[in-house]
């Protein structure tokens, strides 16, 4: 809350996590409207802040999208460290979309983000290399006759199963069961595991 200060009676904003603060209200906006919708003016007035504040922790929309992308994928990495093989990678990809569909939409628009920030880089190498390590468990019966083509099927098939989640596209197919146990039992027909 603003509170006055003695000097000229000016006005100072003493906020606990401007930048927490920021970033829920951002993926509060581009769940409802899409990043598009994104602006940092309307940020600090959503958190109560002048319209500079937002600037002077990410310095633009594009950096404030690339924290977003950047903490979406250490989130992913750190599901997927716990998975337990193929399928239970997959499941935990699908689950990690809908438990944080803004942070899952800016993660994968490359035109929204700062490719070469350090901090997105990291943490995306990260999530990489633990999903790789899933991919590495398909097994053989499920990999033809091309390693490589087999990892992109399977990345294929989670990610665009979670996108389709996501668009509401799966609804009537699912009729009502349970997207994880969907997916496990795809993945499993797939990739005979």
């Amino acid at each position: 809350m603003p509170e006055k200060t003695g000097a000229g009676n000016r006005r100072a904003y003493h906020h606990g996590d401007l930048r927490h603060a920021v970033l829920t209200a951002a993926l509060d906006v581009i769940a409802s409207e899409g990043p598009d919708a994104v602006s940092l003016r309307d940020l600090a007035r959503r958190a109560g802040v002048s319209h500079a504040a937002p600037a002077h922790h990410f310095g633009d929309r594009t950096g404030l999208l690339t924290s977003i992308a950047t903490d979406g994928f250490e989130m992913l990495a750190g599901a997927l460290a716990e998975a337990d093989g193929l399928r239970d990678a997959g499941v935990r990809y699908v689950r990690f979309a809908t438990a944080h569909p803004a942070h899952f939409q800016v993660m994968f628009s490359p035109q929204l983000l700062r490719a070469q920030d350090l901090e997105l880089v990291t943490a995306k190498a990260l999530a990489t290399q633990r999903l790789q390590v899933a991919l590495s468990e398909i097994p053989e019966a499920g990999r033809g006759s091309d390693e490589g083509l087999a990892r992109m099927a399977a990345w294929s098939l989670a990610h665009g199963f979670a996108t389709l989640l996501l668009g509401h596209n799966l609804d009537d197919a699912l009729a009502g069961r349970a997207p994880e146990d969907a997916f496990a039992e795809l993945a499993g027909m797939l990739f005979h595991s």
